[in-house]
């Protein structure tokens, strides 16, 4: 019996690492790697697991046509995930041309694909943050940077496709991640989650900063997002490996935002020490376009038969904490 091969674009980065690692220990089947690995840490995403294959994104099309037969499933995470990159052109070449090719390809040679899409596409969230479908609810969707806005071209370029009847992969599921955290994201950089990046302080016994708030509504830190822990991402992504029939745009968050603020006090508790949390001003650049609230609305995965329960942002944390960042192997 042929061993079925999973390929993970950008399987070396956040997300995809820690999907290869769970589909490692499941071990069954080949997992390769495409990704870029450059000159730093980004390679020991990847230490700790039993790959078959890494090729570089220059060679994943060559590589499709090769041995693509032998694919159970693309999982594209390969993109850049920069809320902060100016370069537009390469954002649209590396996440929204080198994605609806994927799409195309696996139509046309029938294999499932499973592609990271994005709660940036949701804008200032004033359209709210279902994860409709729909074309013309996604066409009105305002993106606030060009991350955001060459996930949503994605999106739309695959809902005018399945309107029109063309052909399309036997599984395709689009991922809107919300604010992950966990292991394996330490070389994000000015990218890294709040929790990763307070945790220095918070461990050496300084003080934890936040922005003060600038909205009535929300006091300081109290500013609030949808916090999801990465080994809920994974557990969504190999879920929906197990039930092929499933497809369409989800929602990947825990469902309930929670406070800066509150992230703070769990990443103390986790380190056993009192909230030690102090504020400061927000630059003026960004204060007229903040977002105070994001959330995911959930229901529409739930309807489809997704049953296991998200980590609460305090178990997520002190799993984080207690099993990663404080061990000399910080790595999943």
């Amino acid at each position: 019996m042929t061993i079925k091969t999973i390929l993970i674009t950008g399987g070396a980065g956040f997300i995809g690492s820690n999907i290869a690692g769970k589909l490692c220990l499941r071990g069954t089947h080949r997992i390769v790697i495409c990704d870029a690995l450059g000159d730093g840490d980004k390679w020991r995403n990847l230490r700790n697991h039993s790959l078959y294959e890494i090729i570089p994104p220059s060679n994943l099309f060559y590589w499709l046509e090769m041995y693509g037969d032998t694919l159970d499933a693309v999982i594209h995470m390969g993109a850049i995930s920069s809320t902060t990159e100016t370069n537009v052109d390469l954002i649209l070449e590396t996440n929204q041309t080198i994605t609806t090719l994927l799409f195309r390809w696996c139509a046309e040679n029938a294999k499932r694909l499973i592609y990271a899409s994005s709660a940036a596409t949701y804008g200032d969230g004033s359209q709210g943050f279902k994860d409709d479908a729909n074309l013309q609810y996604l066409q009105n969707l305002r993106p606030l940077n060009p991350y955001g806005w060459s996930k949503q071209l994605v999106d739309c370029y695959i809902a005018k496709a399945i309107a029109a009847g063309e052909k399309a992969p036997p599984q395709w599921v689009g991922l809107k991640f919300f604010n992950v955290y966990g292991a394996n994201e330490y070389h994000k950089e000015g990218q890294k989650s709040v929790v990763a990046t307070k945790f220095p302080d918070a461990a050496s016994g300084k003080a934890v900063t936040l922005f003060k708030s600038y909205n009535p509504n929300y006091p300081d830190g109290g500013q609030m997002r949808d916090f999801v822990y990465v080994a809920d991402c994974v557990n969504v992504v190999l879920w929906l490996l197990d039930n092929p029939k499933i497809s369409g745009l989800y929602n990947v968050g825990s469902g309930k935002a929670r406070s800066f603020d509150d992230l703070a006090r769990a990443l103390f508790a986790a380190l056993g020490k009192e909230p030690n949390i102090e504020y400061f001003e927000m630059p003026v650049t960004m204060r007229d376009k903040y977002q105070y609230f994001t959330q995911a609305d959930m229901s529409k995965l739930k309807n489809v038969g997704y049953t296991q329960e998200f980590t609460s942002l305090e178990d997520g944390i002190n799993d984080y904490v207690q099993n990663y960042l404080t061990k000399e192997d910080p790595y999943f």
